[in-house]
């Protein structure tokens, strides 16, 4: 990792360099290019720093313990040696993480389509709960989200719900989100105090650029309005503004009534089924994306899972990579890098494996 770290290092320099040539400043695509690399790179300084200072500090603790008589100064020192060590394993994840080579589409944007399962209302309860959690998180990295489409539930939360996110690196830490999750504890509901499990169901799509847009032909669209209506009555629209929009081909079927407008309902709705489609067609396209997105949304059933949010035991698990957190609280909150992280360091050596298997 060291030498891997130093290669990086003097690439850093030759960016910032060129970062400061004028013919690169009035080429805005190189520009752009450029800032991005010098981003991430930085990143990885930053995080190797961090990680030479934890063995420092490691490394004088313990040349203390060698020359100190203080009794009581060297049960501190003694007693901070672990908890650095911990700090340093942590930082050195991280940084093994950040050496994945960027993929081109790290920073693509998605649409999250999150959706109850098994469990009725307390189902559609936690979907609410990882909306305000993936919020949570976009809101730690900086990145932008906008609602697309929802049906409330009249217990709270929702039985659907459907947002577009956006900003860097959210494709390549968000993309294993996907399958089903399952939750185990007291519901709102239960009056005798046993733990239920519920399951909902988060699909990933990468919104198509501009070598993949979808042109959809409204010849083989069906498009149906009706008026609008929440939980409970609320948020009830007079006017036919909202809008379900049926693909013919392929039967798949979006709608939208967040906005008042029908014209917008329509707009929301037909890039939603865009991405749907785009997405269709990558599988088709692409044998790894197609075995991943058969994997990334099941029945909702709670057998099918590839997480289980324990709330008694204040547990989160990830049967994927066999990563067991006692901090389902922070997670819940949107600290979530620690399993994006790890998920994406997984996946790739998965894929490198795969690679190796293949030649010859």
């Amino acid at each position: 990792m060291d030498e891997q770290v130093r290669k990086l290092l003097k690439q850093l320099e030759k960016v910032e360099e060129l970062l400061g040539h004028a013919d690169v400043l009035s080429d805005q695509k190189q520009y752009r290019q450029l800032a991005q690399e010098h981003a991430y790179l930085t990143e990885i300084k930053e995080h190797w720093q961090l990680c030479e200072r934890y063995q420092k500090q490691i490394a004088e603790n313990q040349q203390l313990l060698k020359s100190e008589k203080d009794l009581e100064f060297l049960e501190v020192v003694s007693q901070e040696i672990p908890h650095l060590q911990a700090e340093l394993l942590a930082a050195e994840k991280r940084l093994e993480a950040l050496l994945i080579p960027p993929d081109p589409r790290d920073s693509r944007t998605i649409i999250l389509e999150i959706r109850a399962g098994t469990g009725g209302d307390e189902a559609a309860i936690f979907v609410g709960d990882c909306v305000r959690m993936y919020k949570q998180y976009a809101d730690k990295k900086g990145w932008k989200y906008e609602l697309l489409s929802c049906t409330e539930s009249e217990m709270g939360g929702f039985k659907e719900y459907v947002m577009v996110l956006s900003g860097p690196n959210v494709h390549r830490l968000m993309q294993y989100e996907a399958g089903t999750h399952r939750v185990q504890r007291v519901p709102k509901t239960e009056a005798q105090g046993r733990v239920h499990t519920s399951a909902i169901t988060v699909a990933v799509l990468m919104e198509p650029d501009e070598q993949e847009k979808v042109v959809l032909d409204e010849r083989e669209l069906k498009i149906d309005t009706y008026r609008a209506s929440g939980a409970g009555g609320q948020h009830v629209n007079t006017t036919d503004s909202a809008v379900r929009i049926t693909h013919l081909p392929t039967g798949t079927v979006v709608y939208c009534q967040e906005e008042r407008s029908q014209h917008k309902n329509k707009e929301k709705a037909m890039r939603l089924l865009s991405a749907k489609i785009a997405d269709e067609i990558r599988i088709k396209a692409e044998k790894e994306m197609a075995s991943l997105r058969s994997a990334q949304v099941g029945s909702g059933d709670r057998s099918e899972r590839i997480r289980t949010y324990n709330f008694p035991q204040n547990r989160l698990s990830d049967h994927r990579i066999d990563l067991t957190l006692y901090k389902l609280g922070a997670v819940m909150d949107g600290d979530l890098d620690e399993i994006t992280e790890a998920l994406v360091a997984f996946f790739h050596q998965e894929k490198l494996a795969a690679i190796g298997k293949q030649s010859p």
